[in-house]
Order: C-alpha cells, then sequence, then structure tokens
C-alpha cells in the first residue's frame, strides 16, 4: 500500500514538474499586467489618479519605467534586464517612501513594493518562462537578453 501512495504521490510531482515553466509564463504575466496600471495611472491617470506629471520629473520618470518595463515583462521582451531595472525602482521606492515612515511594511505601507521587488528580482534569475517572446526569438526556454 505504501508503495502505491508513493507512485501516486510521484506522478503529481512529475506533472507539476512539467506545469512549472507555464506557470512562471502566467507569474510573470500577471506581475507585468498589474504593474503596468501604476504606470498608466501615473501618467495617464487611468484608471484612476493624478496622472499627467511634469515631464522629466520623478513621478514621469516612476510612470515610464511601470508602463514599459510592465509591458517588457508582460510580452515577455527583455524580461531580465526589464525585470532589474523594475526590481529596483520598486527598492529605491520602498526606501525613499516607504522606510522612513517604519521598520515593518505592513505599518509603512511598503507591501506592494517589497513584493514586487522581489518578485521582479525572481524573474531577473528565472528567466521569463516559455511563453514569452525572449523564449521565441532565442529558442532557448526561459532566456532572454
Amino acid at each position: 500500500m505504501h508503495n502505491g501512495v508513493s507512485e501516486t504521490r510521484d506522478k503529481q510531482m512529475e506533472m507539476l514538474d512539467r506545469l512549472q515553466p507555464y506557470l512562471l509564463s502566467m507569474l510573470r504575466i500577471m506581475v507585468g499586467l498589474l504593474f503596468m496600471q501604476h504606470g498608466l495611472s501615473k501618467l495617464f491617470g487611468f484608471p484612476a489618479g493624478a496622472g499627467f506629471p511634469a515631464f522629466l520629473s520623478l513621478p514621469w520618470f516612476e510612470g515610464c519605467i511601470e508602463l514599459i518595463g510592465g509591458g517588457l515583462i508582460v510580452i515577455g521582451l527583455f524580461t531580465r534586464s526589464a525585470a532589474f531595472i523594475t526590481s529596483g525602482e520598486m527598492a529605491i521606492g520602498y526606501f525613499m517612501v516607504h522606510a522612513p515612515k517604519s521598520f515593518f511594511p505592513y505599518v509603512n505601507g511598503g507591501n506592494l513594493a517589497v513584493l514586487y521587488c522581489f518578485v521582479f528580482l525572481y524573474l531577473v534569475v528565472s528567466g521569463p518562462g516559455p511563453i514569452s517572446l525572449d523564449a521565441l526569438l532565442w529558442k532557448k526556454k526561459g532566456t532572454s537578453a
């Protein structure tokens, strides 16, 4: 009986292992879409927000990084480079805006900045997954520029 349970578990793990790269691509796409909303909000006030910051101001640069970087992450083009830049933006944003308020991200409102920072850092290391322009253009699963 123990052997049957072990075989079932092994089959389940094999299935999960096969799905892993595709779920990585899904994670990348969803995080990129969510991140793009921040850029759209800062630059154009869509779906909500002030929008239209002064040209070359800090909010303008933030919005451009979030919109363009998020878009590149969604389509999986130059994923590692885009993820590196967006991860850095989130780290800088966290320490400039949130950390001075409190040590704890829950208290200082920086939960999302920390989460984005580390998800993007993971994408720098993992690459985009198989459903990406990087994979299509460079013909190697999970690699990018």
